[in-house]
C-alpha cells in the first residue's frame, strides 16, 4: 500500500511483464538435485525459474526479498536493513528482488559446470558471474545509499512534529487517475491470462475517459503510469544483434541479457501485440490533452482600475515657482490627449494617443495609458515637447487656452521640437488631459 497525503491507496505497479493476482497459491521451483545437472540443464533451469517469478508475482511482492536475504546473509547491519526497506524499489529492480528470492531457496551461485556451458554459448565471451555478488549487493549498496536519506528527513519530520498533511489538488488528481486506470488493468489482465485470445478492440478507451470525465491533468498522470512500461517494451524490440551485443561493455550486455530473459516467455508476436496495446493507451491520452487545448476558453484579460494602474507612477504635483498644479494622474487612463511640463528643462509636451476614444468609452486598447513610471500608447509621431524660453507668460496662456487654442499651441512656439519618449519623472508637472 502507498500513502498519498496521509490517505493509502493501492500501489500501482508498473505492468513490466504480465502477472498473476497476489495471494494465489503457487508452488515454487525447487533446486533439488541440481548437484547431478549438467552446466546446461542449471542454466536453463536459472532462466526458466527466474521467468516464472517475474510471470507469477508482482513487483511489490518480489521487493521484499531482498531484505530477507540481507537477514539471511549475516554481513549487514539492522540499520543497513532497515534503510533498504524504506529506499525507492526502483533502485533494487525486480530483478535484484528475484536473484535474492532464487539465492535463499538454494539456487547454485556460479559452478564450473555453469560457467563452462555459458562461454560455450555464441555472442557471450566473457566469464559468467555470480548474480549474487555482481548484481545483487550492487542494487543493496545503492539503496542502502538512498534509503538512508530518506530515514534521516523521517527523523526531522518527527523531530519537527509535522502533522498529518492536507491532501492536495496534485493528490486528488493522482488518485482519480487511478480509479480511470482499474478497468484498463482488467483489461490488460486478458492479456496476461492468455495473449493468443487478447482482443486489443475489446476496450474502447475514448469512451471510457469520456464516461469517467478523464480531465487533461487525469490524462497526463495515466499516460506517467504507464510510460515507464511503454519505454521498455519499446527498448525491447531494439534490442542489439549479436553483433552489436558483442561491442558493449559487460555490464550492459548484463542489463539486455536482463531483459531478453524477462520476456523470454512471449513470442515475437505477443510482444507486438503488447506494443500496440500501450500505444493505444498513450493515443488516448494524447487525444484527451490535445483536446482540452483547442476547447480551452481564453485567459480573461485582468481589468486594473485607472487608480491601480497610477499608482507608481512619479511626478511633481505642484511647483510653487510657475504656480502649477498636476491633475489627478488617474485621468490619464484612456485621455486622447495629455499635457505635460518639465520644470527643470522648461520643456512643454503633448502626448496624443494612437487609438483616440472621443466618445469616452473606455474601450481596451484605446487612448493613453499607464505602465509603471512611463505613459503608454501614445502617437510617437504627434507626440512632441518643446523648450519655452518665456514659461511664465506661456504657461499663463496655457491655462487660459481651450480646445481650439491648443491645437496652434505648439506652433507658436519657435523651438525646436523632439519627441517624446514616454517617460515621466519627479519635476514633471501633469497639465491637462483632453
Amino acid at each position: 500500500m502507498a500513502t498519498v497525503a496521509g490517505i493509502k491507496v493501492k500501489k500501482k505497479a508498473q505492468r513490466a511483464a504480465p502477472r498473476l493476482q497476489r495471494g494465489a497459491k503457487l508452488k515454487e521451483p525447487t533446486w533439488d538435485g541440481w548437484e547431478e545437472w549438467t552446466g546446461e540443464a542449471i542454466h536453463r533451469h536459472r532462466r526458466y525459474v527466474h521467468s516464472w517469478y517475474y510471470e507469477h508475482f508482482k513487483s511489490a511482492d518480489l521487493y521484499t526479498n531482498v531484505p530477507k536475504w540481507m537477514e539471511q546473509d549475516g554481513s549487514y547491519t539492522n540499520e543497513e536493513i532497515r534503510c533498504v526497506k524504506v529506499a525507492p524499489n526502483s533502485i533494487l529492480s525486480i530483478t535484484g528482488g528475484i536473484v535474492a528470492r532464487m539465492d535463499m531457496q538454494g539456487a547454485p551461485r556460479v559452478n564450473k559446470k555453469e560457467a563452462e556451458h555459458w562461454i560455450s554459448l555464441p555472442g557471450t565471451g566473457n566469464e559468467l558471474k555470480c548474480g549474487v555478488d555482481s548484481f545483487l549487493r550492487t542494487k543493496i549498496k545503492a539503496a542502502i545509499a538512498e534509503g538512508s536519506k530518506v530515514v534521516v528527513e523521517k527523523a526531522e519530520e518527527e523531530q519537527k512534529g509535522i502533522t498529518t498533511p492536507v491532501i492536495t489538488i496534485q493528490d486528488r488528481i493522482l488518485l482519480q487517475a487511478h480509479d480511470a486506470c482499474e478497468k484498463i488493468d482488467y483489461w490488460l489482465d486478458e492479456y496476461s491470462n492468455d495473449p493468443n485470445k487478447f482482443k486489443i478492440d475489446g476496450l474502447d478507451i475514448n469512451a471510457h475517459f469520456a464516461k469517467h470525465k478523464v480531465s487533461q491533468a487525469h490524462a497526463r498522470k495515466i499516460k506517467d503510469i504507464y510510460q515507464g512500461e511503454l519505454a521498455e517494451i519499446v527498448e525491447w524490440h531494439n534490442m542489439p544483434t549479436p553483433g552489436q551485443m558483442k561491442k558493449l561493455n559487460e555490464y550492459d550486455q548484463d542489463q539486455w541479457e536482463q531483459l531478453r530473459e524477462g520476456y523470454s516467455h512471449r513470442s515475437k508476436k505477443q510482444m507486438a501485440l503488447y506494443l500496440k496495446v500501450l500505444e493505444k493507451i498513450a493515443t488516448a491520452c494524447d487525444m484527451v490533452i490535445e483536446s482540452a487545448k483547442v476547447t480551452r476558453k481564453p485567459r480573461k484579460t485582468k481589468i486594473y482600475s485607472a487608480e491601480k494602474l497610477v499608482q507608481k507612477l512619479k511626478f511633481k504635483k505642484k511647483d510653487d515657482k510657475y504656480g502649477l498644479v498636476s491633475i489627478n494622474p488617474a485621468d490619464i487612463i484612456y485621455a486622447s490627449e495629455l499635457w505635460v511640463f518639465n520644470t527643470k528643462t522648461r520643456k512643454i509636451g503633448k502626448y496624443v494617443a494612437e487609438s483616440p476614444d472621443p466618445l469616452k468609452q473606455q474601450r481596451p486598447g484605446s487612448g493613453l495609458q499607464v505602465k509603471g513610471t512611463s505613459i503608454t500608447g501614445f502617437l510617437e509621431s504627434e507626440s512632441i515637447q518643446k523648450t519655452i524660453r518665456k514659461p511664465e507668460e506661456q504657461l499663463k496662456e496655457f491655462k487660459k487656452a481651450g480646445k481650439v487654442a491648443l491645437r496652434k499651441y505648439m506652433e507658436d512656439i519657435k523651438t525646436t521640437d523632439t519627441k517624446l519618449n514616454g517617460r515621466i519623472n519627479a519635476e514633471t508637472v501633469l497639465l491637462k488631459v483632453i
